[in-house]
Parts: C-alpha cells; sequence; structure tokens
C-alpha cells in the first residue's frame, strides 16, 4: 500500500478573498497523525484498557506536550530510563526506538516490555546492523540527542558516526571511503538532508545511499504541503511542541519557502495577537505526533479575529496504517 497519492494543487481566491482586507486561512493537508504516531498512542491507550493503570512508558510516547499530559492523567507514568520501573512491571517503548541495550537492561529487570517504535525507524535500524554486518563505515544524519539517533546508533556503536548537519560534515573521517553510506533520522528537512549529503559526497565520491528513503513518507509529505502554501502566507502557524523535530522542521520549510513569518505553538492560546497584524492570509498545519483537537482550536480562535475561510492545501492522500505491537493484537482462535 502507498503511503501518499500526490494530488493537484490549486490555491485560488474566492471572491470574498479577493476583496481588499479579507482574511483567510490556508489549510495544510497532510498534517497531524502520522501511522507511527498513531499505532504509539493506541499501543499506550490499549496497553491501560487490558493491564490498568499504572503502565510504564520509556521517554515521551511521542513528542508532544498534550498527549503526554493526557496520558499521565490516566495514569501513564513516564521515566527516563528502565531502572526507574519497578521490576516485572510492564513498560513501552516509544515510537523513537531504543538500543538493544535498552531491551537487555529491562529483561535483567524482568519487565514486561512492548514495543511501539515505529516501523519505519525499525527499518533504520535493520539498515544500521545490515551495513555494520559488512564492516561499513555507517554516517548517521540526525540531531544529536535526538532519542531516535541514540536508538540506531546503539544498532551498531562501533560502526556509526553522528552528521549533524552540513556544517559538520568537515569532522568526519572514516577508514575507506570506498565503505560508507549514509542513513538519516526519519523527521530531518528532506532540503537540508539532501545538503548534507551533497557535501558528504563531494568528500566521498562512493557514498552509498540507503536502500529506500529513511526520512519518513509523513515528514516528506507535511514538508511538501507547507512548501505549496507558504509564498501565499503571511504567517504560518505551526501546532507542535518544541521538542518534536518534525513540527521544529515545519517552521523553518515555511520561512524557507516563502512565508513572511512562522511560528509554533502547542495550543492557540500561546498565539499572539500581534502577529496577527496587517495579515490577510494564515497558513496551518500541524506535525506528526499532534492530534486534530488542537488544529481546531487554533482554527477556532482565528476565526474569532476575522478568519473564518478555511481553504484545504492538499499535497497528498495518506492512506498508511500500522498494526498494533503482536502483544496488544486479539488473540486467534
Amino acid at each position: 500500500m502507498t503511503s501518499a497519492i500526490p494530488l493537484n494543487v490549486g490555491i485560488t481566491r474566492s471572491a470574498s478573498a479577493a476583496d481588499a482586507g479579507a482574511k483567510r486561512v490556508l489549510l495544510a493537508e497532510p498534517r497531524g497523525y502520522c501511522a507511527g504516531v498513531d499505532r504509539a498512542v493506541e499501543t499506550v491507550e490499549k496497553a491501560l484498557e487490558q493491564h490498568g493503570a499504572p503502565i510504564y512508558v520509556r521517554k515521551e510516547i511521542v513528542h508532544n506536550r498534550h498527549v503526554v499530559e493526557t496520558l499521565r492523567e490516566r495514569g501513564v507514568i513516564f521515566v527516563d530510563e528502565t531502572d526507574e520501573v519497578p521490576e516485572g512491571a510492564l513498560v513501552v517503548f516509544s515510537a523513537h526506538g531504543v538500543a538493544p541495550t535498552v531491551h537487555e537492561t529491562a529483561a535483567e529487570r524482568n519487565l514486561r516490555t512492548i514495543d511501539a517504535t515505529c516501523p519505519l525507524v525499525t527499518k533504520v535500524h535493520q539498515e544500521a546492523k545490515r551495513f555494520a554486518r559488512d564492516d561499513y563505515d555507517i554516517l548517521l544524519i540526525g540531531h544529536e540527542g535526538h532519542e531516535e539517533v541514540e536508538g540506531t546508533a546503539g544498532e551498531a556503536p562501533q560502526h556509526v558516526q553522528l552528521v549533524d548537519g552540513p556544517d559538520s560534515v568537515d569532522r568526519v573521517t572514516v577508514r575507506d571511503p570506498a565503505k560508507v553510506i549514509w542513513l538519516s533520522q526519519t523527521t530531518l528537512s528532506v532540503d537540508e538532508t539532501m545538503e548534507t549529503v551533497e557535501r558528504l559526497r563531494q568528500r566521498f565520491p562512493t557514498l552509498q545511499d540507503p536502500p529506500s528513503d529513511d526520512i519518513c513518507y509523513a515528514t516528506s509529505n507535511r514538508q511538501t504541503a507547507v512548501k505549496a502554501m507558504a509564498p501565499e502566507c503571511d504567517l504560518v502557524i505551526v501546532v507542535g511542541s518544541r521538542n518534536s523535530s518534525n513540527s521544529v522542521r515545519l517552521v523553518e520549510v515555511a520561512l524557507g519557502a516563502g512565508a513572511r513569518a512562522a511560528h509554533l505553538v502547542d495550543y492557540a492560546r500561546e498565539i499572539d495577537p500581534a502577529w496577527l497584524d496587517r495579515v490577510r492570509t494564515v497558513g496551518v498545519t500541524s506535525g506528526a505526533s499532534v492530534p486534530e483537537i488542537l488544529v481546531t482550536g487554533v482554527l477556532d480562535l482565528l476565526a474569532e479575529h476575522g478568519f473564518g475561510e478555511v481553504q484545504p492545501v492538499t499535497t497528498a492522500n495518506e492512506t498508511l496504517v500500522f498494526s498494533l505491537p503482536r502483544e496488544l493484537r486479539p488473540s486467534r482462535r
């Protein structure tokens, strides 16, 4: 099943929008939950239903403040490491993935585990293991300290070297320039990643590409939708949390694609009315870990300020769905 079907994009002005002083909202589609986030959040909800509170989750299940706070209210306890989980308890691993050492320490403490790692992140883990077995130097493009990067690098720590953007390329060293491959964090800016790759290839002309795209379809699709609407926008509002890599990238992409201003907010109440001064077109989108209720709140606030006309900007139709971890699937009779 394909994850996205390209559609025609037509940003038009209605008769009212063409009038001087008329206000409108361009609403990006796709936006919000991706298949991996949907699976991860449902995993925790199903675990609560089947096992009852408390449920432990290592790190944030997804990088969204509202989601984390809502689950915490339902009895989820978020921890940084498995040694904070009582021996024998149930712990869920987040959508960002974990290193093998985390599984090992969980087993040592007799923890029951459910792995909610996004299957697209798991794919990158498998690539890292495969190329490490073949003794490649693996250049992992990503942000230092991000949970996903730590998990992927942990699959082959002796072979993986982090490349945190184009400016870090000059510091890369490899054993054999003929056996080098790049992989990437799934939530990066597509354009910046390609810039990093090109600079790496200037240094290592035989640099190999990953077997398939590592930047996930949802990250790419949301950036494409923002690029389509940004040139028309006086302001772009991205709904998402500050520790969400893909949400932060959407702000950068909006500015790079021509938006006059762009801001990241968790909630509608964080919007400064001054941002709307002399603004006629506002673009709205949300990161891949953002529930739609938060976008609705932003649209309601904008309507109160005269931005009642909402025009979708559709660049793809996402259809991908991931099944739940096997521990939570209905048993076959």
